[in-house]
């Protein structure tokens, strides 16, 4: 394993292969790669004072470890904490404090009025693609653009109020 061909060869035989069992624990592909590139980056910086004897059960419970490390470094990280709550703001509009409603209602007033008409009709009446695609006669395929362009705006717009993640991401994960 010290020269830099064998560490090639195991490099290009079980990259693939571990990054498919660290995308199958994390569902991320940026994140499961990021960790297999640790597990070869240690590898490689410790290859002088590591004696394995299974270099294919060595790569999996590295990669292992570093998915673990990861979830438990990222526990409390602040960025999962926004983005929980922008998807739970997103997904429950109608459940929301009056108070944030009102905040949230300033920011879909901003957009344009169809994509407005759209995600109304989606969040707040429950309309599917299907039935707003037929209700506005728009295709299937623009309603759904609609959507992810409104529901992209406000994530950003949410942004600014992203002080309040915690307390409802919290209470949410609570009440659940």
């Amino acid at each position: 394993m010290k020269n830099p061909e064998n560490f090639e060869k195991i490099y290009l035989l079980y990259w693939e292969k571990l990054t498919a069992f660290s995308f199958n624990m994390t569902q991320d592909m940026d994140v499961a790669q990021n960790i297999v590139q640790d597990v070869f980056i240690d590898l490689w910086e410790r290859r002088d004072r590591l004696e394995i004897t299974s270099i294919e059960s060595y790569l999996y419970r590295a990669a292992k470890n570093q998915v673990f490390k990861y979830y438990q470094n990222n526990r409390f990280d602040k960025t999962i904490i926004e983005e929980k709550f922008e998807d739970y703001i997103v997904d429950n509009l109608t459940t929301i404090d009056p108070e944030v409603m009102e905040k949230i209602y300033a920011m879909i007033e901003n957009l344009p009025e169809k994509r407005k008409e759209i995600l109304l009709m989606h969040k707040m009446q429950d309309m599917t693609i299907d039935q707003i695609a037929i209700e506005l006669s728009l295709s299937k395929q623009t309603v759904k653009n609609q959507i992810s362009s409104a529901l992209k705006h406000l994530r950003f717009a949410l942004k600014d109020v992203s002080w309040m993640a915690s307390l409802l991401v919290v209470s949410y994960e609570f009440l659940r």
